[in-house]
C-alpha cells in the first residue's frame, strides 16, 4: 500500500527558509576519505521538523509522511536545539514582528501548563496531576496581543512562580524600559498571588495585576 504524502503541504516556505539556513551551523564531512553516504539536506529535515511541532505527533509518525525519517529528524533537531538556532529563529521572528505591527509591551500575561513531556529532554518531573508520570512545566510570557515573548521548561512538579524569574530572562529581544508614561502590566491568575511575586515583578519594572485568591473564590461563588 502506498504511504500518503503531505510533503508538499507542509513545506517550508522560500520566504521562510532564506531565514531559517543562515542560522544552520555547517556540517563538517568527518569521514576518513571526505565521502560516506549524502547527508539528507537541511531543508528536508526542517521540514519533518515543523510538522512535528504544528501537528503535535510523535516523532515515528514522520515516516509515513514523505517528509523525512523520523530518526534524522530527531537527531538534526538535537543538533540545532544545541546550537541555538531556534532560539535565534524565535529573536528574529520578534524582530520582525515588531517591525510589522509592533510588540505590545504595555500589557503582558504570564502562566504554566503541564503537559506530557515531549521535547522536554532532560527537564522532565513527576506531574501531580497525572499519576506523578514524568511531565513538563512550560512558562510562557506574551505580549498584548498574544505573541510569546518568554518561555522557560522545568519538571511538572515546578511551581510556577519559581519560574516567574527564568521566564521573564528569556525574552530574547531587548525589552523597553517601563516609564511613568509607559508602564507594563504583568497578568497574573491566582496560582501566582504571593508577596515573594509581587515583590519580584516590581523588581523586574512591572506593575503586577494578581486576582487574588479572595476575589476568585468570590467569584466563582456568584
Amino acid at each position: 500500500m502506498k504511504k500518503p504524502q503531505v510533503k508538499n503541504r507542509y513545506n517550508i516556505s522560500d520566504e521562510l527558509w532564506d531565514k531559517i539556513q543562515p542560522l544552520i551551523p555547517r556540517h563538517p564531512n568527518t569521514h576518513r576519505f571526505g565521502g560516506g553516504r549524502p547527508r539528507v539536506p537541511d531543508r528536508k529535515a526542517m521540514d519533518g521538523i515543523f510538522f512535528v511541532l504544528r501537528t503535535g505527533c510523535q516523532w515515528n509518525a514522520l515516516n509515513e509522511t514523505g517528509i523525512c525519517s523520523s530518526s534524522t529528524a530527531h537527531s538534526r533537531f538535537q543538533e540545532w536545539v544545541k546550537a541555538g538556532v531556534f532560539l535565534k529563529l524565535w529573536k528574529i521572528a520578534l524582530q520582525d514582528y515588531d517591525e510589522f505591527k509592533g510588540i505590545d509591551w504595555s500589557w503582558q500575561s504570564m502562566d504554566g501548563s503541564m503537559t506530557k513531556a515531549h521535547l522536554a529532554g532532560g527537564k522532565t518531573g513527576p506531574n501531580p496531576t497525572d499519576r506523578a508520570k514524568k511531565g513538563v512545566k512550560r512558562s510562557l510570557l506574551t505580549e498584548g496581543s498574544g505573541v510569546p515573548i518568554g518561555l522557560a521548561i522545568a519538571g511538572a512538579n515546578r511551581h510556577d512562580i519559581k519560574m516567574t524569574k527564568a521566564t521573564i530572562k528569556s525574552i530574547p529581544v531587548k525589552r523597553p524600559k517601563p516609564t511613568k508614561m509607559k508602564k507594563q502590566g504583568m497578568c497574573l491568575d491566582k496560582g501566582y498571588d504571593s508577596g515573594e511575586l509581587r515583590d519580584l515583578v516590581k523588581a523586574f519594572g512591572y506593575t503586577a495585576h494578581i486576582r487574588s485568591r479572595r476575589d476568585e473564590a468570590q467569584a466563582v461563588k456568584h
